[in-house]
C-alpha cells in the first residue's frame, strides 16, 4: 500500500492515489464487503444498501412523475430467447457494416456470441433441463416476449415500464466495487410507442430525468451520442451519460437507446392504428446501475472519507451529545428532543450516544460522509444553540428555536458546495484537442495526449477518420456532445467550420 496518506493516523490512502483510495474507502465506509467467495459479487452492507436505495428512491420518483409503471420480470430466461436476440443483433450489426437496410437480410443469417457473457442454468436438482436457461444480463428478450400480449391497439400506447433488479454478466476484466461487477444492481426502463417521433420524445424525457437525478447526486455529466462503432448493434443510436472520475477517466453511469421498430419486427410487437391497420411499435430503453454510487464516492470523497450528497445520504445529520458527569441526563433529553423535531420534519437523523471518545465518533461519521454533524452540550443548551460542523468544511452555532430550517439551509449549502467543486473538477479536466498534422504516408500526427484529461474537439470528419484518431491517440471517442459549440470552429481534421463538439478520453 502507498505510503502517502491524507491523515497518517487514520491510515486512509491519499485520494490522489485513486486506485488505492477507492477500494479502501468503499470497505472502510462500510458500503460493501468484498470477501464473499465469488469474484465480482460483493455483499452490500446496511449503510451502502441504504445509500443505493436512496438513489433508487430518486429514480422511482422520476418514474412516477413521468407515468412509467413498475414491473418485475423473472430472473431466468430460456435459451431460445437468447438465440432470437443473437440473430437479431447479428443481423443489425451486419446491415450496419454493409450499409443496407436490415430488411434486405435474413434474420437467421448469423449469430452473435452473447452466450459467452451470461451465467447458465442447465440443471434443476439432479435433472438436466430440456431447455437451458440463463440469468438475465438485461431484459429486452424477456419483456419483448410479453409486450405483444399487452399491446393490441393505439389506445395501449405509449407503454412505459421499468424495473429495479439484479442482472448478471460474466465480467472477465478486473472487477471493482460498483464500477465493474458481475452481479449488478440495475435500473431499466423499456417503452413502446406508435412511431419514431413519439419514441424520440421519450428519449428527450429520459435525458430530462437524467439531469434531475444527477442534480440531486451533485454530479456534472457529459451527455453524448456514441459513435456508430460504439453503439449497441440492436439500437438505432445510443446516448451515453458519463461522469469524470478523479483521475480523469470517464465512467458511463447511464445510457439511452432508440431502437426504432427493429426489435418490434423481431418480436412481432404490433398495434392496430386508427385506420384499423397493423403497425410495428417503436421502442426505447433507458438503463442505470450501481455505478451511480461509485461515481458519487469517487467524485465527492476526500482524504477523510466519503462526502454523501444530502439527497441520498443514509444519515443526513448525526447528533453527538457532549457529556460531562454533571447535567448528563439533561443533555441526553435535549438531544432526543432535537432529534425528534428533525425526524418529524422528514430528516434522516442518528444520535451517537456511544460511550467512546469524541474523536472516534468524528472519525466514524467523517469516513461515512454524513453531511452535517451537530454537537450539543450544557453550554449549547444555555445559549439556545446547537453547534454545527459541515462535512464540506466550516463550523458555526445554529439557533435551536428554528433548528429544522437552519439544518435544511446547511444541507442545501453542502449540496451547492459539492456541485460547485464537482463542476470545477470537470472544467479543469476538459482541454482542447491538439492540432492534427499529417505524415508523408497520410497518417495522423499530433502531440501526445495527457493522461487524466478529457478532450473536446470540433469535428466534421468521417467515422473512418474518427477511428483513426482513436488508433493513433490510444484514447476513446466518447461521442457527439448533445451541446454543440456556440460558434463554428475549424474541424481538427478537415479544417471545415463546424459547431459539432466531440469528446475524447480514457474510459473505465
Amino acid at each position: 500500500m502507498s505510503q502517502k496518506h491524507g491523515k497518517a493516523k487514520r491510515g486512509i490512502p491519499a485520494k490522489e492515489d485513486f486506485n488505492e483510495w477507492y477500494p479502501f474507502i468503499v470497505e472502510a465506509a462500510e458500503l460493501v464487503d468484498k470477501r464473499y467467495p465469488i469474484k465480482g459479487m460483493d455483499v452490500w452492507r446496511p449503510y451502502g444498501w441504504k445509500a443505493m436505495r436512496m438513489i433508487d428512491n430518486l429514480t422511482h420518483a422520476e418514474m412516477e412523475r413521468t407515468e412509467h409503471e413498475e414491473v418485475n420480470f423473472p430472473l431466468l430466461i430460456p435459451e431460445s430467447l437468447l438465440e432470437k436476440e443473437n440473430r437479431l443483433v447479428a443481423l443489425l450489426k451486419k446491415a450496419r457494416e454493409e450499409g443496407v437496410d436490415p430488411s434486405e437480410l435474413r434474420l437467421d443469417e448469423d449469430e452473435a456470441g452473447f452466450k459467452k457473457e451470461v451465467y447458465w442454468v442447465r440443471h434443476a436438482g439432479e435433472n438436466e433441463l430440456d431447455i437451458p436457461m440463463f440469468l438475465r444480463p438485461t431484459s429486452e428478450t424477456a419483456m419483448y416476449t410479453m409486450f405483444p400480449l399487452w399491446i393490441r391497439s393505439h389506445a395501449d400506447l405509449p407503454l412505459k415500464t421499468y424495473q429495479v433488479v439484479n442482472t448478471f454478466r460474466y465480467e472477465t476484466k478486473q472487477t471493482r466495487s460498483f464500477i465493474r461487477v458481475r452481479e449488478i444492481h440495475f435500473f431499466e426502463a423499456h417503452t413502446a410507442h406508435a412511431d419514431e417521433e413519439c419514441a424520440t420524445k421519450q428519449i428527450e424525457e429520459d435525458l430530462e430525468i437524467v439531469r434531475n437525478i444527477m442534480h440531486q447526486l451533485c454530479l456534472p455529466v457529459m451527455i453524448s451520442k456514441r459513435p456508430v462503432w460504439d453503439t449497441f448493434p440492436g439500437a438505432w443510436y445510443t446516448i451515453a451519460i458519463d461522469v469524470c472520475m478523479p483521475n480523469g477517466r470517464t465512467l458511463q453511469v447511464a445510457s439511452v437507446h432508440h431502437y426504432r421498430d427493429q426489435w418490434a419486427k423481431a418480436f412481432d410487437i404490433k398495434y392496430e392504428d386508427e385506420n384499423a391497420e397493423q403497425q410495428f411499435c417503436h421502442q426505447t430503453t433507458y438503463g442505470m446501475s450501481e455505478r451511480l454510487l461509485g461515481a458519487l464516492v469517487g467524485m465527492h470523497g476526500d482524504d477523510q472519507g466519503l462526502i454523501m450528497p444530502p439527497a441520498v445520504a443514509p444519515i443526513q445529520v448525526v447528533i453527538i451529545p457532549v457529556l460531562h458527569t454533571e447535567g448528563k441526563e439533561e443533555v441526553l433529553t435535549h438531544v432526543d428532543e432535537v432529534a425528534a423535531t428533525l425526524r418529524t420534519a422528514g430528516l434522516r437523523v442518528k444520535v451517537d450516544s456511544r460511550d467512546i471518545r469524541a474523536a472516534k465518533k468524528y472519525f466514524d461519521w467523517e469516513i461515512k460522509g454524513v453531511p452535517l454533524r451537530l454537537e450539543i452540550g450544557r453550554r449549547d443548551i444555555e445559549n439556545g444553540t446547537v453547534f454545527a460542523a459541515r462535512r464540506t468544511g466550516g463550523k458555526e452555532p445554529l439557533p435551536v428555536a428554528d433548528v429544522v430550517d437552519q439544518v435544511r439551509a446547511q444541507l442545501d449549502n453542502i449540496a451547492k458546495i459539492l456541485r460547485e467543486k464537482a463542476a470545477s473538477h470537470v472544467e479543469n479536466r476538459i482541454k482542447k484537442f491538439p492540432k492534427i498534422g499529417w505524415k508523408a504516408d497520410g497518417s495522423m500526427v499530433f502531440n501526445e495526449l495527457k493522461e487524466g484529461t478529457i478532450y473536446e474537439m470540433p469535428f466534421d470528419g468521417s467515422d473512418a477518420q474518427a477511428e483513426e484518431i482513436e488508433k493513433f491517440s490510444g484514447f476513446n471517442i466518447l461521442g457527439d456532445s448533445v451541446e454543440n459549440f456556440e460558434q463554428e470552429i475549424p474541424c481538427v481534421v478537415t479544417g471545415k467550420p463546424t459547431k459539432r463538439r466531440v469528446y475524447v478520453g480514457r474510459t473505465y
